[in-house]
């Protein structure tokens, strides 16, 4: 049997994961059975822009164990609700412990909400976003093997402003492109390498 990088390990199931995803057990559902997975649908890509925004600064668990309350904050992330915010939703979303209440990002939410049902006369977010699945997927051995952000994460960001919306940096929407199968950086040993579909 090859040997295995020093960034994944077996769990007590045989399966093999990168380290991040082996001990938490909610990280490890969320690994199995979400992350890389396509999502095609307007809300839940909506969603995870949202996120990965609130993301920004923190660590991915932190946002994860508050997605119960960010789903019931921002009515399921349904763009056209989260649009018509006001200015007593911002004070109500900022008094909202179960969140994070960053008020740039709340407004960024927002601010995207609208952006998102202005793309609909181009075509929507989905096919926005996923015009910019690049022609090869990396294949990473080691976490250093994982790039931070690509030309196609700058490229989407950049566009992506262009139609208004914030808090989209590179680094951000690399991990965006990452969360939601457009690139498959599950490294190679993984038991998860592979499976979105997306990538023969």
């Amino acid at each position: 049997m090859p040997e295995l990088s020093p960034d994944v390990v077996a769990g007590e199931d045989g399966l093999i994961r990168p380290r991040w995803a082996s001990t938490d057990p909610m990280l490890r559902d969320y690994y199995d059975n979400e992350w890389g997975m396509p999502i095609r649908d307007e809300q839940g890509l909506f969603e995870r822009v949202s996120l990965e925004a609130f993301q920004s600064g923190l660590s991915w668990a932190i946002i994860l164990r508050k997605r119960p309350a960010f789903r019931t904050a921002f009515d399921d992330f349904d763009p056209d609700a989260v649009a018509d915010y006001g200015d007593s939703d911002v004070e109500r979303l900022l008094g909202d412990a179960g969140i994070v209440r960053n008020r740039l990002k709340i407004l960024a939410t927002i601010n995207n909400a609208k952006a998102t049902v202005a793309l609909r006369e181009v075509g929507g977010l989905v096919e926005f976003v996923w015009s910019f699945k690049p022609d090869r997927t990396p294949e990473p051995k080691t976490s250093a093997d994982v790039p931070a952000k690509t030309p196609e994460s700058l490229a989407l960001s950049k566009a992506l402003r262009k139609k208004g919306f914030t808090f989209v940096g590179p680094t951000t929407m690399h991990a965006l492109m990452e969360a939601v199968g457009i690139v498959d950086t599950h490294l190679v040993d993984s038991h998860r390498r592979g499976t979105s579909g997306v990538w023969a």
